[in-house]
């Protein structure tokens, strides 16, 4: 009998630059070797390419992390909570657990166990940071290479590290990176459940972004209507059971996204801090006002914020995303991402319902859709390192709708597609050239990204031209490489500027100078955020932002160095889109001799002093290493401190002193600046510093 041999295995068309098939795969140690070797079927140079892009993203992201300026607003409230589990639960800016920070605590969360693992410094707040940066980068390459290729979600990988105020905010204490992530993680579930149309992925999805609620409250909400009618018309089901789906997914996002919020807000104000930022000590009204619809439409009754964020970000309109402020953060890629998104969807017009790049297409182009009209029309309090939430749907519409403009290009479809690769490339490239010319004498670095961008750019367009009309496919593809090349050196001129320098903590930008209000760019090098604090000062008596408290800090940490001149320092209450700076102790400063006086006498109180506002209690917090009251929240104008809550404090001996400034504004903060400068002795050696005992309490 004769004995038939197997079939050979096929052969690859693409010969060499696949890797075929190895036996065994699919066991742990082949995915193990697929983490550094990529997939059998992917070219020989994806996953060397994503590797170097995740190298350069650490690079940007961690670059001299000793030297960066954290925001102390939150590093305060991620000190607190190593020092308390009930300040890490609610997010307290001081251990004593007085006053909440204005946004949920699972960003301070993720810092907080870093520091209780690592201890407490710079470089153990901000490693969280780099990490979820970098994840948000091989994150969306994966899911950018699923449905689109290597080349593309390479580009896309790159696009997103190279976005300028995503290297700022990625070198930062602000919870933006984290949120991002998330959302990130809740794109990647629902795809699947596009894909699959099961119903697990899309709990999922609802999960994830529930967990971003709980980073930054409604602004983790923007994706949501892309999300919900991307899978309502793309999933691989029935109506109906995209709809059963649905609700189940509502169900995950709303349990996850309110467990929280019902909790705090169920626990009686008196065993729990004040919730900063609110106008009623709930969560709920921090949700509905302060942290959402009061940042969309600015003044509100309801909304805990009034005004405009001009001064943070210019002036609300459709062009916000191009003026001066802003057009150096994020816009360099908006023009060939707009045109990639509606000549993709074209591209993709007569596809089936349930076609996986369109359903790509749409959920990455309702991203940046809905991103750009919220942040470019917000009237509320508005500052330019939110938009780095925006990233992610640029870059990988840079990347998927290039790779896809052109193939269509080189195949010649239809004579106009021999045009929209080059006019796109040639948009971007023109307002490169703009934003560049913006900050012309700024120094080397922009002069030479203006070149590159310029010279590349035209080689670039005229190469496509010419390759087009000679049918060269090789002339186009090098083309095409410097279209790469040139879109991407100005950003890159950018975020390497914001990877060298010192960054606002309280509004980290990216690249030169070019805005002319509070939280203008600069990298740290302008006037900063509420108040007008130079990004530059130090916290209390001259601390490092996020440095560690003096004696605090574990062995081999760096101890923060203190002013012995006893500069002032502390940050003057200020206003944040509208919120008007005022009562108790509005614009007193507190100095590093002061400081060491009130530590001196603190006599048992739980809390060091009282204070204006959350500014100089989180300087002060981080220099003392002890828990400080803010009275008035981030601008002075929180209700936290009532005279029958201080007369309490006072009598129990849990808080001895009091700083009173000049410009008490406010019933409730009259009331208490009044009694306490009749009822309390006066420090002499210190401005504003009042002494209360409980003798002192009628």
């Amino acid at each position: 009998m004769t004995t038939l041999a197997p079939p050979p295995a096929p052969v690859r068309e693409d010969g060499p630059r696949h890797r075929a098939a190895t036996p065994g795969d699919g066991g742990l140690a082949s995915r193990a070797r697929r983490l550094f070797t990529g997939a059998p079927d992917d070219p020989r140079w994806a996953r060397p390419a994503l590797w170097a892009v995740l190298v350069l993203a650490t690079a940007l992201y961690a670059w001299n992390l000793s030297s960066i300026t954290g925001n102390t607003f939150y590093d305060a409230a991620v000190y607190s909570g190593t020092k308390s589990w009930k300040a890490f639960f609610f997010g307290a800016l001081d251990a004593g657990s007085f006053i909440t920070v204005d946004k949920p605590p699972f960003a301070l969360w993720v810092m907080g166990l870093s520091a209780r693992l690592f201890g407490y410094g710079t470089w153990q707040l901000l490693l969280p940071m780099v990490a979820v940066g970098v994840g948000s980068v091989a994150l969306l390459y994966r899911l950018v290479k699923r449905d689109f290729g290597a080349v593309a979600a390479t580009i896309a990988a790159l696009a997103l590290t190279l976005t300028p105020i995503t290297v700022a905010i990625t070198r930062d204490t602000n919870p933006d990176p984290v949120l991002v992530f998330l959302m990130l993680l809740g794109a990647a579930a629902l795809l699947k459940a596009v894909r699959t149309g099961r119903t697990m992925p899309l709990v999922w999805s609802g999960v994830a972004i529930g967990f971003a609620f709980n980073t930054k409250m409604m602004q983790a909400y923007v994706v949501l209507p892309a999300f919900f009618l991307v899978y309502l018309w793309a999933a691989k089901a029935s109506l109906g059971r995209r709809i059963r789906n649905l609700a189940a997914g509502t169900v995950a996002l709303v349990v996850s996204s309110a467990w929280w919020m019902v909790v705090v807000d169920l626990i009686p104000a008196s065993s729990r801090p004040y919730i900063g930022g609110s106008t009623d000590n709930t969560v709920w009204d921090l949700v509905i006002g302060y942290n959402g619809f009061g940042r969309i439409f600015g003044a509100s009754s309801s909304a805990g914020s009034a005004g405009n964020g001009a001064s943070f970000g210019g002036e609300a309109g459709l062009y916000r995303m191009f003026n001066e402020i802003m057009g150096g953060q994020i816009s360099w890629l908006i023009p060939f991402a707009a045109i990639a998104l509606v000549a993709g969807l074209v591209l993709r017009g007569r596809a089936p319902r349930t076609d996986a790049r369109r359903a790509a297409l749409l959920l990455w182009g309702g991203w940046f859709v809905l991103h750009y009209l919220t942040f470019a029309l917000a009237e509320g309090t508005f500052h330019p390192y939110y938009v780095t939430a925006m990233a992610p749907g640029v870059a990988a519409l840079a990347g998927a709708g290039g790779v896809m403009l052109y193939k269509a290009f080189r195949e010649g479809a239809a004579a106009t597609w021999g045009w929209v690769l080059p006019a796109a490339v040639a948009a971007s490239a023109l307002w490169a050239v703009v934003l560049l010319q913006r900050v012309s004498g700024s120094g080397t670095l922009y002069t030479v990204a203006e070149a590159v961008v310029a010279v590349v750019g035209a080689v670039s367009v005229l190469g496509l031209l010419a390759g087009r009309f000679t049918r060269r496919h090789r002339l186009t593809g090098v083309a095409a490489l410097a279209a790469v090349v040139a879109l991407l050196a100005g950003p890159a001129a950018y975020s390497v500027s914001a990877a060298t320098s010192g960054t606002n903590g309280t509004n980290p930008t990216a690249g030169p100078n070019t805005g002319d209000g509070m939280g203008g760019t600069g990298g740290g090098r302008q006037p900063g955020g509420p108040g007008g604090s130079s990004s530059s000062t130090s916290g209390a008596g001259g601390q490092s932002m996020g440095q560690p408290p003096s004696g605090s800090a574990p062995s081999g940490d760096g101890s923060s160095a203190t002013d012995e001149s006893g500069t002032e320092a502390g940050t003057e209450s200020g206003t944040e889109g509208g919120r008007t700076g005022g009562g108790t102790g509005g614009g007193s400063q507190v100095s590093s001799a002061m400081i060491t006086y009130l530590k001196k006498h603190q006599d048992g109180a739980t809390w060091l002093v009282a204070v204006a506002t959350d500014q100089t209690a989180s300087s002060i917090i981080l220099e003392s290493g002890q828990p400080v009251i803010s009275m008035g929240g981030w601008s002075g104008s929180d209700d936290a401190m009532t005279l029958a809550k201080l007369k309490s404090l006072v009598k129990s001996g849990k808080l001895h002193y009091v700083v009173i400034g000049d410009s008490g504004q406010g019933s409730s903060n009259s009331e208490v600046s009044t009694w306490v400068k009749k009822n309390g002795t006066a420090v002499s050696d210190y401005s504003g510093l009042y002494r209360l005992d409980a003798s002192d309490v009628g």
